[in-house]
């Protein structure tokens, strides 16, 4: 897990991917690089009291202390991050970007049918947004009666 201080996510980012293209695309804004089902520790410099995600449909905080939050990519996007201290001050403003992670996925097209494999060692049905919509269903549905049975329910449908 990586840890990065607030002030210094640009720089953080160059060296995780690289390339300044990212920070240079918003030079008024520090940009945070997050990966769809992945976290990553931001400390602050200063206290958090309000943390306000721009589309929580992409990204979630966790406010684990207040001078620590735990951002989770949730789906492919770009929103935003705003910290502000206890009296409505800024302490952050990032934007966040959030993308898929490719690393052992397999993608396999059948004319309009899509489907992802997560091959680490063995290639296994995994949930990518983009995916055909009955595989994805088929399989969701698989993973929630499993977790169902797993949190105790007789009948998690």
């Amino acid at each position: 897990m990586m840890h990065i201080k607030a002030k210094s996510v640009a720089a953080a980012l160059v060296a995780i991917i690289g390339t300044a293209s990212l920070v240079s695309a918003a030079a008024t804004k520090d940009t945070l690089l997050v990966e769809v089902d992945q976290a990553k520790i931001l400390h602050l410099e200063e206290p958090a009291h309000t943390v306000v995600i721009g589309n929580p449909a992409i990204a979630d905080a966790l406010v684990q202390s207040r001078d620590m939050l735990i951002v989770t990519g949730k789906s492919f996007g770009v929103t935003n991050l705003i910290i502000l201290d206890a009296d409505g001050g800024t302490v952050e403003d990032l934007l966040l970007h959030v993308r898929g992670d490719e690393n052992g996925i397999i993608t396999v097209q059948r004319g309009p049918a899509r489907q992802s494999y997560s091959c680490a060692p063995y290639c296994e049905r995994t949930l990518v947004v983009g995916d055909t919509a009955e595989s994805y269903e088929v399989l969701n549905t698989q993973i929630e009666s499993r977790l169902g049975l797993a949190e105790g329910q007789a009948n998690p449908r």
